[in-house]
């Protein structure tokens, strides 16, 4: 799922140099993708019984891998267009699926492999910016898609043994559910403003960064956030033993606003460098401690409801930071640095009495 749906920004580049995409289709390539994530999302709401079936999280990996490898086969635009919408709705269902499978067969045993589960996102981040940076010293834009898609068929099949659990028999006394939705609003407008920030961030982060840092910083950028962002969910698991999950996300969201105002506000190679390792550290551990938060409120769909928000966001952050872009990316920056900091005060409102211990009357 981290090649097939971040691929695509180190790819742009070269697809912006050698098959002439302009900036406003490079955005709407870019839109498309977090469409579809919304409508994988959306799905996963809509029928809950796809998050417990093997056979779905088999046909999302297909998808996502065939949907990268038609990527090279046409110049069309609207093709294009199509199969990155189609990349984000199999990104949207391997990943709730997999998170499904994840919080329920792993967290009982071992927290801490939940979250180098959760990694994998980063490493495939940094693999296929690995790829990219690899093939484009002799190859085309095509070759990047290739060489992306042949690196998630040897992914899939890593991943095709993995079987999520089907659902328990249902008691003759239906349980009362604990009172916990109003933690989990603030939550959810915590996770839906982490989406916007996040997602202007992971947009233009690269390309401040090429305008105000060396070359070797800016073009090996999505790699140091992917190698950042591998490890930090076990290590935020790991901190969760010691100190309560929202307390983290706060943290976390907080040290993210850093991260993306940081170029923003200093040139050079040492800021930069600070903002892809925050940026990294933080995004997936962000993910990581939302979606457990809610899992433990109890909340009927939690998780395909917070990938709905997030993905909301996703959507919202390009159309906010567009009118700000004439004049190059810091205010974009600045705005995306805002909205996080926003998400890291909801994610606080969250801690405020927060029912670690849940009864059933809670």
């Amino acid at each position: 799922m981290g090649v097939g749906r971040f691929a695509y920004t180190p790819i742009m580049p070269l697809m912006h140099a050698q098959a002439g995409i302009s900036n406003s289709l490079g955005a709407s390539l870019a839109t498309a993708n977090y469409l579809g994530y919304l409508a994988g999302a959306l799905l996963g709401i809509a029928a809950p019984a796809l998050l417990r079936s093997a056979t779905a999280l088999r046909v999302g990996l297909l998808v996502l891998t065939v949907s990268l490898a038609l990527m090279p086969l046409t110049h069309d635009d609207g093709a294009w267009w199509a199969l990155r919408l189609i990349a984000g709705a199999a990104s949207a269902l391997v990943f709730m699926i997999a998170t499904s499978a994840m919080l329920a067969g792993l967290a009982a045993h071992a927290e801490h492999m939940t979250g180098w589960a959760f990694g994998g996102v980063g490493a495939g981040i940094a693999l296929s910016g690995m790829t990219v940076v690899a093939v484009q010293q002799a190859g085309s834009w095509q070759a990047a898609w290739s060489a992306c898609a042949a690196l998630t068929v040897l992914l899939t099949a890593a991943a095709w043994g993995l079987a999520p659990r089907t659902a328990a028999p249902a008691a003759t006394v239906p349980a009362e559910r604990p009172r916990t939705r109003r933690w989990f609003t603030a939550l959810l407008a915590s996770y839906l403003l982490e989406g916007i920030g996040y997602i202007i961030a992971g947009t233009f982060l690269v390309a401040a960064l090429q305008q105000g840092a060396p070359g070797w910083i800016s073009s090996g950028a999505w790699i140091v956030v992917g190698l950042a962002a591998l490890p930090s969910c076990a290590l935020w698991m790991r901190l969760a033993r010691r100190m309560s999950r929202p307390a983290l996300l706060t943290i976390s969201l907080s040290l993210q606003a850093v991260g993306i105002a940081l170029p923003a506000l200093s040139a050079g190679s040492v800021p930069a460098l600070a903002a892809a390792i925050l940026f990294g550290a933080t995004f997936m551990g962000v993910s990581t401690m939302a979606l457990a938060i809610g899992t433990h409120l109890r909340i009927p769909h939690a998780i395909a409801l917070l990938t709905t928000g997030y993905s909301l966001g996703q959507i919202l952050g390009p159309l906010l930071a567009a009118p700000l872009l004439r004049h190059g990316y810091h205010s974009a920056l600045l705005l995306g640095a805002a909205l996080v900091l926003a998400a890291a005060c909801a994610a606080a409102a969250c801690c405020i009495r927060f029912p670690h211990h849940l009864t059933p009357t809670a």
